[in-house]
């Protein structure tokens, strides 16, 4: 098969690490012809394909292909993929992210490409939005889902909001998780007292970890706030943050405010690489987010053997099974998040257990491997196909 990946930026994140290894299983174990189109990274999130990550795998980055809206820009943008799509003529466009997924869609749709795929990572719409502006992401969504032929969700609860919101129908979906490299994490406490004493932790304190941008929605501020109560009910909790981004100095600036600084520890922007090393060093991962399709943190710490304690978001309660996995709990309930936090950080067995019980059950299904052979096997669906193109 010949097929093209078009997504908005290749920033180190989830869906730009689902979208590589997609890229590179397709290229070496079924010896497809690859080509990834994207924007330029730039921001405080770093760039995936700096790391030499995605080894010979054609790539095309287009200067105008930017997250931002802007009339111009997109619709030169848009013309940047036809000429991509025309001169690779691939039998197969898979399109992730909403700028990359609407513009990359329409232009596959009218180049007639035989298989037109999107995956939905997360909605561009949602709660948090103003009511003008969610509703011009839905209603923008559902115009694109007309112009693809299926749609890949990375958890059932995305599938079902699409759904709820008139997106497309439910059959046009399949749920197919993201997948990842697991040996690393199976391996994660391989270092763990050498990367504990690097970033100052001793034997007898309780790590509670969170990987994410320190960006808007990411729930960080929540955290801090259950934090001051954790701390106060067990002083040996240390608060481990993976990740850089604009809110980091008014982060600070409040766990100072709060006397919590000599609990929290910032790692800054770190390569993917560092981040099975982290969770190891972890004894909890805390999933604060408000919105998300299935944070790719929460297996991986189950994978290593963490509970985790999550907000019931999106596809988080997929892997997170209340009180045998981890907690969830409801999103900003930080009363209910410091709760969770203390009896986990009193009970060691308890983590023990839930971590053994999370890495025998989700090991296998977030295999990088079973996800592109699953990936693949709809392309072939498509392909195979005589039925007329959908509306």
């Amino acid at each position: 098969m010949r097929i093209a990946h078009v997504i908005t930026r290749m920033i180190i994140g989830g869906a730009q690490e689902n979208t590589l290894l997609n890229c590179l299983d397709l290229v070496r174990d079924y010896g497809d012809d690859v080509l990834l189109i994207t924007g330029p990274s730039v921001g405080p999130e770093g760039d995936l394909l700096s790391q030499g990550r995605a080894g010979d795998l054609p790539v095309r980055i287009l200067p105008n292909l930017l997250r931002s809206i802007h009339p111009s820009r997109d619709w030169a943008a848009s013309r940047s993929i036809r000429q991509a799509i025309r001169e690779f003529k691939p039998d197969v466009v898979h399109t992730h992210s909403a700028k990359g997924g609407m513009l990359g869609r329409y232009v596959a749709w009218d180049e007639q490409v035989p298989a037109v795929i999107h995956s939905v990572h997360g909605a561009p719409f949602h709660p948090y939005q103003s009511a003008v502006a969610r509703e011009f992401f839905r209603r923008c969504e559902k115009w694109a889902a007309k112009h693809c032929h299926r749609m890949i969700s990375v958890a059932d609860a995305m599938t079902d909001l699409m759904v709820k919101a008139n997106v497309a129908p439910r059959e046009k979906f399949q749920t197919i998780y993201s997948g990842m490299d697991v040996e690393p994490f199976v391996h994660a406490n391989d270092h763990r007292d050498a990367v504990r004493q690097k970033w100052g932790f001793e034997n007898h304190h309780v790590v509670i970890g969170k990987i994410a941008r320190l960006f808007h929605l990411k729930g960080h501020d929540d955290l801090v706030t259950a934090a001051a109560e954790v701390v106060g009910q067990n002083a040996n909790v240390r608060f481990l943050l993976v990740g850089d981004g604009i809110l980091r100095p008014s982060l600070k600036k409040r766990i100072d405010e709060l006397g919590l600084t000599h609990h929290f520890v910032f790692t800054g922007l770190v390569p993917p690489t560092e981040v099975p090393s982290l969770i190891g060093a972890m004894d909890v991962l805390v999933h604060t987010s408000y919105r998300e399709g299935l944070a790719r943190a929460l297996p991986q710490a189950l994978i290593a053997g963490k509970p985790i304690v999550s907000y019931d978001v999106d596809g988080a309660r997929e892997v997170t099974i209340d009180d045998l996995t981890g907690f969830l709990i409801p999103a900003q309930d930080t009363g209910q998040l410091a709760r969770s936090l203390v009896q986990l950080a009193g009970d060691e067995p308890m983590r023990r257990r839930m971590g053994r019980e999370g890495q025998s059950r989700f090991t296998d299904q977030f295999r990088h491997q079973t996800m592109t052979k699953e990936i693949r096997h709809l392309y072939g669906e498509v392909l195979a196909s005589k039925s007329p193109r959908p509306v």
